[in-house]
């Protein structure tokens, strides 16, 4: 069902922590945790573990960024099982919302992204079509879907031999939302010329062509999108709707009546009220709503009339993703409790979780209140933290420095008495209430966790690296202190993070670093994720020496160039400097050999205490490990990024031959080039650290990229000098100048295509 590849086996206790999860599941214990330490491996823990249990798996995040890396973990791993990314349009637009106290109504600002809807069709379209479904996404899996057996419904079935007409079969695709074009198709159109009807789904970058005969259809193939040579034919097509949110005639005839109904309830109640403004606006924004939906099915924020679409009553809980895995589990292995969930970083996800409910409620109840949404605009939501842990069979929680709430929740389920450290925490992972209101004392983590060996550890690194080396030096004299030890570090092409308390004093920081020609950056809050993503890049591939963040620069960072980390205001107790995050911040430095952690503070806080003492401990027995087996510490070597290009690598989907699905490229968008382009994009400070007139002579790349490049940007001659090459570096010549043309093909640049294929048949017929 599931096949993991890897050139590399478990190691360290990474077989033993597996062992004793995989017990702990088969055994059907309800909630598992499994402590991690930084650079142990937990990525490949959970993947062996999916590939022995053989069920559907779903793995949340707290952070889509994070969660567009283990995706790619995991796309690696598993190459041919349908590993799909999960993440909403809330992670993306400015929600509708209105403020009394100002009198201001701020619509909905949504910014469709075609690969965020590509992604999200073919996640839902891979669960009721296939059975080894992995999916990583954040916490959004929460918010309301259409059920899944409305979307299984409203499937299209086609197969070599079907008598119908083209246009009959043109007519049931308009009625699923599909967009009828005469000219060139988009995602989400469908053409008819003559005997061909080309259909392009949401989920897919490629179309389907279908062609008829006298007696039906007599060829389904898939096409490449530019050129339309075929690709792969097939003798059946399963083509899902172009929306999520689709229902049958009768229901959506329904769901108008009982949006007329409610209506009319809500006008009486304004005017009862003596509103006569919120009445009259709860009706004309009604009406429009509901004479859109009459005339082109949709309107513009649906989604807050789902819960008449789908006939649920007031207060019910929507459909989500995990209807989905229900669906998938019971239709192909058996029940519908026959799947797993990961909850990664559960620390920080199972939090988010729980308050996204409070946080969608507060915002729509002024939108209610005034008359801009229905009441039934309330059951568009995410579940609640009660809702969610019921409708989760099995969850793994998984992080470094597990919550309490995780630790409370496994003490229940194994039948443990519950800690007095734990009490305050929610009980049955935020399901229930906590047993007093605040903490009745001060306890370690590691205190807890040694009375309650069912938390499953895993805390030795197969890399043999041991945790950083933790210095506290006093807060006088910080920033010139910090200069010097980031000078040293520059020296051996290492780079440096800085966390400190406030988003002004990051800026002051960065400011000052680089008037001192430190190339240094800040990272918070208010630098959108793109930009956060392209300034870690700027990072480890040298462009940017330091990086000054506040509560960023944590849970799942994996930059192994990073050699030392500093902790300003190291003693101040609280969310930023407790014992977690103490932890995790110390825990970026663990991925480099040469691993320091610099805490600046004027007194050890007790939380200090507690992350130092478990940094020197996992230290110690790291070290006894090492010495055991012979293993020499060595910095982990990952590829470098290249700045600016988006993810494209092959995408797992439903529409394959059978159960074995098919992969297919997304597109990669083109980027912006030179000292105009990434780096000045993102004010990296190209001007003030760049000598060349290009940006992109400063980003490492593999020696055949370059090779690619100056094949390219020289006379003929080069092809030849290329060729006396090696086999080897030829070869990835080819295949580097052979992506390069299709991807000038696809972005209509045929004459730097036909300039490409030229090349590469010099070289190939070069002696």
């Amino acid at each position: 069902m599931f096949v993991l590849h890897s050139d590399y086996g478990t190691a360290g206790d990474q077989e033993q922590a597996i062992n004793s999860l995989m017990e702990q599941i088969e055994a059907n214990q309800e909630r598992c945790v499994l402590m991690g330490v930084t650079g142990s491996g937990k990525t490949f823990a959970m993947a062996n573990i999916i590939e022995r249990l053989g069920i559907p798996t779903l793995i949340l995040s707290h952070n889509k960024t994070l969660a567009r890396q283990l995706w790619q973990e995991m796309s690696e791993l598993f190459p041919k099982n349908a590993v799909e990314y999960f993440v909403s349009y809330y992670d993306y637009y400015q929600p509708e919302a209105y403020l009394p106290n100002r009198d201001l109504y701020i619509d909905k600002e949504l910014q469709m992204n075609e690969r965020i809807e590509q992604e999200r069709f073919s996640t839902v379209a891979s669960l009721v079509t296939r059975p080894d479904v992995i999916t990583v996404g954040t916490v959004s899996a929460i918010y309301g879907l259409n059920p899944p057996e409305a979307f299984q419904e409203s499937y299209l079935h086609l197969e070599v031999g079907d008598s119908r007409q083209p246009q009959e079969i043109m007519r049931v695709l308009v009625e699923m939302q599909y967009r009828r074009t005469t000219s060139d198709i988009t995602r989400g159109d469908v053409r008819l010329r003559g005997e061909v009807l080309d259909v392009w789904m949401p989920s897919r970058d490629d179309p389907i062509r279908i062609q008829f005969g006298w007696d039906g259809i007599e060829k389904i193939t898939v096409c490449e999108a530019v050129s339309w040579e075929p690709l792969d034919e097939f003798e059946e097509a399963w083509i899902h709707p172009r929306k999520f949110y689709m229902t049958g005639e009768e229901r959506f005839l329904q769901a108008i009546e009982d949006i007329e109904a409610e209506l009319d309830e809500r006008i009486d109640f304004f005017v009862a009220e003596g509103r006569d403004l919120e009445a009259h606006r709860i009706e004309q924004r009604t009406k429009f709503d509901l004479e859109m939906l009459r005339e082109t099915g949709s309107c513009k924020g649906v989604e807050n009339y789902s819960m008449h679409f789908d006939g649920r009553s007031e207060g019910e809980r929507p459909y989500c993703l995990l209807d989905f895995y229900r669906f998938c589990a019971e239709n192909f292995h058996g029940g519908a409790d026959k799947f797993l969930v990961i909850m990664d970083e559960s620390h920080v996800t199972l939090p988010q979780v729980g308050g996204m409910f409070g946080g969608d409620w507060s915002r729509k109840a002024n939108l209610v209140e005034y008359g801009f949404r229905l009441r039934s605009a309330h059951d568009n939501r995410p579940l609640k933290i009660a809702e969610f842990q019921q409708l989760i069979p099995q969850m793994m929680y998984v992080s470094a420095t597990p919550g309490e709430r995780e630790l409370r929740h496994l003490a229940e389920v194994v039948g443990r008495p519950v800690h007095d450290g734990l009490l305050h925490a929610p009980a049955g992972g935020g399901r229930g209430k906590p047993d007093v209101d605040k903490k009745l004392g001060r306890f370690a983590m590691e205190e807890i966790l040694s009375e309650l060996p069912e938390a499953v550890r895993m805390e030795i690194r197969p890399t043999g690296l041991l945790d950083p080396k933790v210095e506290i030096r006093p807060t006088k004299g910080q920033i010139d202190d910090l200069l010097s030890e980031i000078n040293r570090c520059v020296e051996r092409n290492e780079r440096v993070l800085v966390t400190v308390m406030t988003i002004k004093f990051a800026e002051e920081v960065a400011e000052y670093l680089l008037k001192m020609n430190v190339k240094a950056h800040y990272l918070h809050s208010e630098i959108d994720t793109i930009e956060r993503t392209e300034i870690i890049k700027a990072l480890r591939i040298g462009h940017i020496d330091v990086i000054v963040g506040i509560n960023l620069l944590r849970e799942g960072l994996d930059i192994p160039e990073v050699s030392l980390v500093a902790i300003f205001d190291a003693e101040r107790e609280g969310f930023l400097r407790n014992e977690r995050s103490l932890l995790q911040t110390i825990g970026r430095a663990s991925r480099n050999e040469n691993g320091r952690v610099i805490l600046y503070a004027d007194k050890v806080s007790p939380s200090m205490e507690a992350a130092i003492k478990q940094t020197d401990a996992r230290r110690a027995r790291q070290e006894e490990f090492n010495v055991a087996n012979g293993i020499t510490p060595r910095t982990i070597h990952k590829a470098l990024p290249v700045m600016g290009a988006e993810v494209d690598d092959l995408l797992a989907g439903a529409a394959g031959k059978g159960r074995g699905g098919g992969r297919r490229l997304v597109a990669r968008k083109p980027g912006t080039k030179g000292l105009d382009g990434i780096v000045k994009k993102f004010g990296l400070g190209s001007g003030a650290w760049n000598s060349t007139d290009s940006v992109l002579e400063n980003i490492s790349q593999p020696d055949w990229v370059n090779a690619a490049n100056d094949a390219m940007a020289e006379a003929p001659k080069a092809t030849t000098e290329g060729a006396t090459a090696d086999e080897g570096d030829r070869a990835k010549l080819i295949a580097r100048l052979e992506k390069e043309m299709k991807q000038a093909a696809e972005r209509l640049e045929f004459e730097r295509a036909a300039a490409l294929r030229d090349r590469i048949y010099q070289i190939q017929t070069a002696e």
